[in-house]
C-alpha cells in the first residue's frame, strides 16, 4: 500500500510550477485586468458625453468583468497548481458578492449626490452635498429613525415572550407536537398577508370583529390607527405576532441541547425551579440567546410591508419606519437621488449599530477569570 493509498489526511504539496506556465498566468490575470479597464474608462467616457461612442447600456463593462473573472479563477491554477485550485472554492462566490452588491453600491453613491427626479425632464445632475442638507433639515426622516429605535427596543418584549413559549413547549405537557407546529404558523405567513388579513380585515373601525369586540367591551369608537400611540403599538403587536415563533423555535432548539441531567443534578440538590433557570437555563441559553435577538434586530430593521399595507406610515408619521419612508420618496415624489441618500445613510447606521452590538455581545460572553 502506498503512502498516499494509507494517509487519509492527504496533504496537498506545491506543485512544481514551470516558468512559462507561470508567465502565462500573469499575461492572463493583467491582460484580462487591463481589458476591464479599458472598457470601463471608454464607457465612462460615453456616459459622461466625453465621446460619442454609441454604448446604449453597461453590458459591455459586465462581459468584460465575466472575462476578468474567468481569467483570475484560470489563473489561481497556473500559478499555484493543486493549491490554487482550493481558491476556486471561495473566489468565484466572492466575485458574484463583488458584482452584486460592491459594484451596485458604488453605483448608489453616485446617484445619492445628485438631484435625479424621475419626473423632471433634466434627468440626472450632480448636485454636491444639497442631498445630505436636505436629509439633515427633513424632521419626517428623523421621526422615521425615532420610531425605528422604538421597534427595536419592542424586541426586548418579543424575546421574553418568545423564551416563555418556548420553556413551554420544551416541557411536558400534552399535545406538544401539535402546538408547536400551530405557534409556527404565523412565520409562514407573508407580512403583506397578516398586514392585509389583520390591519385591514380583523381590525377595520366599522366591521373588523376585533372592533366589534372591542365596542361590546365599552370602546365607543375602536379605532386602531388613528391614534399615534395605538397605531404604533398595533404595528408592534402585528410585526411581533409574526416574528415571535422564529426567536421562539431558536431557543427551544438551545433548550433541547441542554443536558437534562444538570436540572436533574440541581433538583435532587434541592434548587428552587426559578433559581434553576436562573443559574442554569439563562447562562447556559445566552449565546442562541444573543443570535436570536441580532437576527431579530437585523429583521426589525427592514420593517416596511405592514406599514405600507396597513398606515403608509400614518398618522402624521407616527408609524413611519425608515425603510417605509424611503419607499415613498421613490414612489409618491420620484426621487431617486434623494431616497439612495437616505439609504446609504441608514446603511451605514445599521453597520455601525450591528458592528457595536457584536462587540459588546461578544465581551459580555467572554469569559471572566
Amino acid at each position: 500500500m502506498s503512502t498516499a493509498e494509507g494517509d487519509f489526511l492527504h496533504v496537498v504539496t506545491a506543485d512544481d510550477v514551470s516558468e512559462r506556465r507561470r508567465l502565462l498566468g500573469k499575461a492572463l490575470v493583467w491582460g484580462s485586468a487591463g481589458l476591464l479597464g479599458c472598457v470601463v474608462v471608454v464607457q465612462l467616457a460615453d456616459h459622461h458625453s466625453i465621446a460619442s461612442l454609441g454604448f446604449e447600456n453597461w453590458r459591455p463593462t459586465l462581459y468584460a468583468y465575466l472575462f476578468w473573472a474567468v481569467c483570475l479563477c484560470y489563473s489561481r491554477v497556473l500559478l499555484f497548481g493543486e493549491h490554487g485550485k482550493r481558491a476556486l472554492f471561495v473566489l468565484p462566490a466572492t466575485l458574484f458578492v463583488v458584482s452584486m452588491v460592491v459594484f451596485p453600491l458604488i453605483f448608489a453613491l453616485g446617484i445619492a449626490f445628485s438631484s435625479w427626479n424621475l419626473s423632471s425632464p433634466d434627468g440626472r445632475q450632480f448636485n454636491g452635498i444639497d442631498n445630505l442638507r436636505q436629509m439633515w433639515a427633513d424632521p419626517f426622516y428623523w421621526n422615521a429613525l425615532g420610531n425605528m429605535v422604538r421597534y427595536t427596543l419592542a424586541i426586548a418584549v418579543e424575546y421574553a415572550i418568545a423564551f416563555g413559549l418556548a420553556l413551554l413547549l420544551n416541557a411536558d405537557i400534552r399535545a406538544r407536537k401539535f402546538f408547536r407546529v400551530a405557534f409556527l404558523m404565523p412565520l409562514m405567513l407573508s407580512p403583506v398577508a397578516v398586514s392585509w388579513m389583520i390591519g385591514k380585515s380583523m381590525l377595520e373601525t366599522r366591521f373588523g370583529p376585533v372592533s366589534r369586540l372591542a365596542r361590546e367591551l365599552g370602546w365607543d369608537n375602536p379605532s386602531f390607527f388613528s391614534s399615534p400611540e395605538v397605531a404604533q403599538l398595533t404595528i408592534m403587536i402585528m410585526d411581533a405576532w409574526t416574528f415571535i415563533p422564529f426567536m421562539m423555535i431558536m431557543i427551544l432548539a438551545g433548550l433541547q441541547a441542554i443536558p437534562r441531567e444538570l436540572h436533574e443534578a440541581a433538583e435532587v440538590d434541592g434548587a428552587p425551579a426559578w433559581k434553576r433557570f436562573w443559574e442554569i437555563t439563562f447562562p447556559l441559553m445566552l449565546p442562541v440567546s444573543i443570535t436570536a435577538i441580532l437576527i431579530r434586530i437585523i429583521f426589525k430593521l427592514k420593517l416596511a410591508d405592514i406599514i405600507i399595507n396597513v398606515t403608509s406610515g400614518g398618522p402624521g408619521g407616527a408609524t413611519d419606519s425608515v425603510t417605509s419612508f424611503i419607499f415613498r420618496e421613490y414612489r409618491d415624489r420620484s426621487n431617486v437621488g434623494y431616497g439612495t441618500l437616505l439609504a446609504i445613510f441608514y446603511l451605514l447606521l445599521i453597520v455601525i449599530a450591528l458592528t457595536v452590538l457584536m462587540k459588546l455581545a461578544d465581551r459580555w460572553m467572554r469569559p471572566r477569570y
